[in-house]
């Protein structure tokens, strides 16, 4: 059974960075497009950036110059780079395989 464990987010200032994590276990990491979502309260979960095993990457309109996507495949990880953060993109955010979801973690974007 795949497994991912995302890790990195925590509370952060208007305009500061984090860097999320999401290593995956049980899977042949590198032929499968990795994803990352988010849902905030009382909002359904969005699409926030996607990267195939061959490195294309898509993002939201809204993460779009903010956020990078990007993989490691050695270390079956794929990141998310968040910089210029805004209190909108607090929220829980999912790494995703196919049809696996891992548990989310917390970013809160606050003063």
């Amino acid at each position: 059974q795949v497994q991912l464990v995302e890790s990195g987010g925590g509370l952060v200032q208007p305009g500061g960075s984090l860097r999320l994590s999401c290593t995956a276990s049980r899977i042949i990491f590198s032929i499968y497009t990795m994803g990352w979502y988010r849902q905030a309260p009382g909002k359904q979960r969005e699409l926030v950036a996607t990267i195939t095993s061959g490195g294309s990457t898509n993002y939201a309109d809204s993460v779009k110059g903010r956020f990078t996507i990007s993989r490691d495949n050695a270390k079956n990880t794929v990141y998310l780079q968040m910089n210029s953060l805004k209190p909108e993109d607090t929220a829980v955010y999912y790494c995703n395989a196919r049809l696996t979801w891992g548990q989310g973690t917390q970013v809160t974007v606050s003063s």
